[in-house]
């Protein structure tokens, strides 16, 4: 019997990862959703270099990145940030544990197909677009602080300032453009943005 092909089956199940597991949420998100928002961001992100700052970067490509940059994490779960990165010996030994679950993932793909998909996993790869979908991932996660600061949920507020802080450093004009053009009516009504 033929082993069954199980990559697209597993990275159906990104929708029952949870994140922000250390935060009171008023809504639950799954890494699922996140990574749409992150493919829709990083998108944006390349056509404001292209088209403003003089860029050539492959937005499909971008996109792609960004939809199974968390798929290990079906593996894996999703480690809170502050876990992952307290210490160097605990973000090395997480890398290690990632690169484990992206090779176990790969397993489960045909092997005239797994090239493709192992080239969106190497994350030496392109690393200008792997830096957009940085951008993207920390964006997605600055508005999901925003969402939650409109329903009344204080917990998120030092991560909002946190996530702001470090988009800002990354020093990306189209992460900039982002904040000061998109990024407003993210803290509007629905009324308010019709």
């Amino acid at each position: 019997m033929k082993k069954s092909s199980n990559f697209f089956a597993l990275t159906s199940r990104m929708k029952y990862i949870n994140r922000w597991g250390l935060m009171r949420n008023t809504r639950q998100e799954n890494i699922a959703e996140h990574s749409l928002d992150t493919a829709i961001i990083a998108h944006l992100l390349c056509e404001i270099r292209n088209k403003r700052f003089g860029g050539n970067v492959d937005a499909s490509k971008a996109v792609m990145y960004a939809i199974y940059h968390d798929v290990p994490e079906i593996i894996t779960g999703d480690l809170p940030t502050p876990v992952k990165y307290y210490s160097p010996v605990i973000s090395e030994a997480y890398k290690d544990v990632e690169k484990a679950a992206v090779n176990k993932l790969l397993e489960g793909i045909p092997s005239d197909l797994r090239d493709t998909y192992a080239d969106i996993f190497d994350e030496e790869n392109d690393c200008d677009l792997r830096r957009i979908v940085k951008a993207a991932d920390k964006i997605s996660a600055l508005i999901k602080c925003i969402e939650e600061r409109k329903t009344g949920n204080s917990d998120f507020l030092d991560a909002e300032r946190q996530t702001l802080a470090s988009i800002k450093k990354m020093n990306m004009p189209e992460a900039d453009a982002f904040l000061n053009e998109f990024l407003p009516a993210y803290s509007l009504t629905l009324d308010e943005q019709a």
